[in-house]
């Protein structure tokens, strides 16, 4: 894989401070298509990332997802892909690791783990919580281990990009690739690399309670199509246990008191039956995906 084959995609908003020691970290690595895709930044980050030797253009829409989805499928021709954020957060020395996947075929999709050499104030203590409940949330619905799945250091083919059906328009971006690797067998491998704090004067475009509200929300939903059980299954399980409680405060004010609570024994009783159904609906929503896979791995064996 010679660099002429790799193109480092850079999304960036307002990176100014940031984005030219990027660009020519990558141009000294001997990287030279780097393509810098803008969200209609306020600053000069445009005319810094031109003056450093990127290529530039301005997103039609909003948000990181909207840009990584209109840089790949309208202004990359490369056959790989390297793509990490404007803000001086991961080096462009962690590159050849980061390819060396993907050059040996090892993998289609590779993600860089910010955890195994995390420098001090990187990451604030909020944030280290959150991706760890965010990881092992992942790993529980998804059945994968990815390490770091909100990582903003990824390298991938273009054509395991095309298999993906990606919809996030923001920073869940990360969060449904990682789900998309997991759901559509997309081989995976994850690389440590060394994550380094924001250098001064470089604000951050994260919303640590608002971003993670929609990464969760996002696992979740993902896992309609990818674990029915979990999804329908944790549903059901709140419905009925809501019933149960309900039922019991009925059942308990009737025999001390004599005091009955027809519309609430009604909810009750409506209560445990949806959830009764939801998990069987889930059982047999996990069996027929189990099925599909199976003849899937079938056909690709033939």
């Amino acid at each position: 894989m010679a660099p002429d084959n790799v193109c480092i995609l850079v999304p960036t908003l307002d990176e100014a401070e940031t984005i030219g020691d990027v660009v020519a970290d990558f141009r000294d690595e001997g990287y030279e298509n780097v393509l810098v895709i803008d969200g209609g930044s306020t600053d000069d980050t445009r005319e810094v990332a031109r003056e450093a030797g990127a290529r530039v253009v301005e997103q039609s829409g909003s948000g990181k997802g909207q840009a990584v989805r209109e840089a790949v499928e309208r202004h990359i021709d490369a056959a790989y892909v390297l793509m990490l954020d404007g803000d001086g957060t991961y080096r462009a020395a962690d590159a050849d690791a980061m390819l060396e996947p993907l050059r040996s075929g090892e993998a289609e999709h590779v993600i860089g783990n910010r955890f195994a050499d995390m420098r001090s104030g990187a990451m604030t203590a909020l944030n280290r919580i959150g991706n760890r409940l965010i990881n092992g949330a992942f790993g529980h619905i998804h059945g994968k281990s990815f390490g770091d799945i909100l990582s903003g250091y990824r390298a991938f083919t273009r054509e395991s990009f095309d298999r993906m059906h990606l919809t996030a328009d923001g920073f869940g971006i990360e969060t449904e690739m990682a789900v998309e690797c997991a759901k559509r067998g997309i081989q995976t491998t994850v690389v440590p690399i060394t994550y380094l704090p924001r250098p001064a004067g470089s604000n951050t475009n994260l919303h640590p309670i608002r971003d993670g509200g929609i990464i969760i929300l996002e696992l979740y939903r993902r896992a309609k199509t990818n674990n029915p059980l979990f999804y329908f299954g944790s549903i059901g399980a709140v419905s009925t246990v809501s019933g149960g409680v309900i039922a019991a405060y009925v059942g308990v004010e009737w025999v001390t008191r004599q005091v009955s609570h027809e519309v609430l024994a009604v909810v009750a009783a409506f209560a445990i039956l949806v959830g009764v159904q939801l998990l069987m609906f889930g059982v047999l929503a996990d069996l027929i995906l189990s099925l599909h896979r199976e003849r899937i791995r079938d056909g690709d064996g033939r």
